[in-house]
């Protein structure tokens, strides 16, 4: 399947100078969205994932969708203010500003394998937020997975420490 038949573009979005990718139309089609979680699946099933943590927020979409096929339980990573209770905080550059995000102090137990998902990887920021806030809590990454990959950004070099997964590369 050729996923990029389910990615539009919109430029200038959020900002000018920005190529957005959205994915609207792959998460309208039940067999697009059956083939992105298979892949990720057959990718990782392997790498005995115990949590699947979905980033906000198109990463909640796929990251409750793969918790069902993995038989494990999923938890958000969410910008600033958004958690209830104790949480443990990361703040990172993105490609068009900066950000903070979350997670909720209980929501790894020491030792899970804990396998990050999301609908992009541009420059990294994000995705490496997530892992640092995994390991604050002492879980371990067991890879990240993306759904669509800018590959003249630097963010699979920032990752170069974690296993990871794209489904379809932009280069450029």
């Amino acid at each position: 399947m050729n996923l990029k038949d389910y990615i539009r573009e919109f430029p200038d979005f959020p900002k000018p100078g920005i190529l957005f990718k959205d994915i609207s139309p792959l998460l309208k089609s039940p067999e697009a969205l059956r083939f992105v979680v298979e892949e990720i699946y057959t990718k990782f099933r392997d790498s005995k994932v115990d949590l699947i943590a979905g980033v906000e927020s198109r990463g909640f979409i796929f990251a409750s969708i793969l918790a069902l096929r993995f038989d494990v339980g999923c938890l958000m990573i969410r910008k600033r203010g958004k958690l209830p209770g104790e949480i443990h905080e990361r703040a990172y550059d993105i490609e068009y500003g900066n950000a903070v995000m979350e997670v909720q102090k209980d929501a790894i137990s020491p030792g899970q394998r804990v396998l990050i998902i999301d609908d992009l990887l541009a420059t990294g920021g994000t995705a490496q937020a997530a892992a640092h806030l995994v390991e604050h809590l002492k879980g371990e990454v067991a890879g990240c997975s993306f759904v669509v990959e800018l590959g003249f950004l630097p963010g699979r070099a920032v990752l170069r420490n974690y296993e990871v997964q794209s489904l379809v590369v932009y280069e450029k």
